[in-house]
């Protein structure tokens, strides 16, 4: 099932990735392949917020971490990839409405480990910075 960027006011060239069933549930998240490297989109909602009405933290890892795979395997479909480790800075808040992009850089590829990082922002403003290892595996049946 395809979810539609235009439903969720994502700008042009963003594309939903089948096939995980916990990031629909937890965005959905979007992505492309740009000119300097993987770029990921996702729109804040309601339901993406805490207690003191900015997007939860744990949600923004789990961007960070979808944005750090989807570079590793460059949103090519039929590869798969497990994160090994996962690190992010809060720099600043979030809030409903926001359209959060993600900007990711692979640093080094070995046969099976990937050392990606990527930056979140809001308007310009860094959001969130994350480094990862992931590792390319069969994808599954």
């Amino acid at each position: 099932m395809s979810i539609n960027p235009n439903d969720f006011d994502i700008p042009e060239g963003f594309r939903h990735y089948d096939g995980d069933p916990a990031e629909d549930t937890l965005g959905p998240f979007f992505g492309k392949v740009g000119d300097q490297g993987f770029e990921t989109a996702f729109r804040a909602q309601a339901k993406h917020c805490n207690g003191h009405n900015t997007v939860h933290g744990g949600i923004l890892m789990s961007f960070a971490d979808y944005s750090l795979c989807m570079a590793g395997i460059d949103g090519e479909e039929g590869v798969s990839v497990i994160t090994i480790s996962c690190n992010n800075e809060f720099i600043l808040p979030a809030v409903e409405g926001d359209l959060i992009l993600g900007n990711c850089e692979v640093l080094r590829q070995g046969r099976s480990l990937i050392f990606v990082r990527c930056t979140l922002s809001v308007n310009g403003n860094h959001v969130l910075n994350s480094s990862g290892v992931v590792k390319r595996i069969p994808k599954p049946a």
